[in-house]
């Protein structure tokens, strides 16, 4: 059984604010810790459930946050950016499972953390008109290689979100929303203690295996820049919904990698580096 665990850091336990989660930040060398640890918890529940190969993805800002010499040497680290598929660089149809842990909710939605990419430079998504952020174009892009997103980690408006994109979905809410910067956290033990078990139990559960499928959709961003929404309009297949906001339209994956393209423009065009 191939599991690929893709690690963001605004839902890992006990992170509130940006000091939590981004380098130079006071907080940030306690962040990697913590983002670290519910990791290990994840990868203690996949080899418990028989897992012969984790592979896990260091997915949040610059990409090289999980602390390696601590990292449960069960997994594989896929570290560093740039990388054509970002959160979900390495996963293929291959893998039996997709884990999320320390996601968060997507912009404007009340959850801590709460953004979409690239926090105020990115003010709302569309996948096929429903609004979304990361938590459903991973889990779409994960669905269209055919494989199921299993469980999810983060605050309970990150587990909400999931179970709306990926209905039985397991989920591990680690703290309560309380404020964009604030939240009720749950003690560490108690926490780490849930995402083993949780991954465990739904990797042990029985699935109907999908295929991968070839179904397109239209993904649409509204920028914060009319002058980003412009400059795409260069590239195939972007075209103008608004002064503010572009769509495509591709298969989930290749949506995922061509919105890579638009973030890296998007920076350089900003002059702004991006929230996480």
């Amino acid at each position: 059984m191939r599991i690929f665990i893709s690690a963001d850091m605004e839902g890992i336990t006990g992170l509130v604010d940006a000091e939590d989660v981004q380098p130079g930040g006071r907080d940030y060398e306690r962040g990697r810790l913590a983002m670290t640890e519910d990791v290990n918890a994840a990868v203690r529940g996949a080899v418990r459930a028989g897992a012969t190969e984790i592979v896990v993805n260091d997915a949040h800002g610059p990409m090289r946050n999980l602390r390696t010499e601590i990292l449960d040497p069960a997994a594989r680290l896929i570290r560093g950016k740039p990388k054509a598929m970002g959160m979900i660089e390495g996963l293929t149809a291959d893998f039996d499972a997709l884990i999320c842990v320390g996601y968060h909710s997507r912009a404007g939605a009340h959850g801590v953390l709460s953004h979409s990419f690239m926090g105020h430079e990115i003010e709302d998504m569309w996948l096929d008109d429903r609004p979304t952020g990361e938590i459903g174009l991973v889990q779409a892009s994960a669905a269209a290689l055919g494989v199921p997103l299993v469980a999810l980690t983060g605050d309970d408006a990150a587990c909400q979100e999931a179970a709306d994109w990926a209905p039985g979905v397991a989920t591990v809410p680690v703290k309560y929303v309380r404020g964009r910067f604030a939240a009720e956290l749950r003690p560490e033990n108690e926490a780490h203690a849930a995402i083993e078990e949780t991954v465990t139990t739904s990797l042990a559960a029985p699935r109907t295996a999908s295929a991968p499928s070839e179904e397109t959709a239209t993904l649409a961003v509204r920028w914060q820049s009319s002058t980003v929404a412009h400059t795409l309009l260069g590239i195939p297949n972007v075209t103008a919904v608004d002064p503010r906001t572009v769509k495509a339209v591709s298969t989930p994956p290749d949506l995922f990698r061509q919105f890579g393209v638009w973030m890296r423009v998007a920076s350089s065009l900003t002059n702004q580096a991006p929230y996480c």
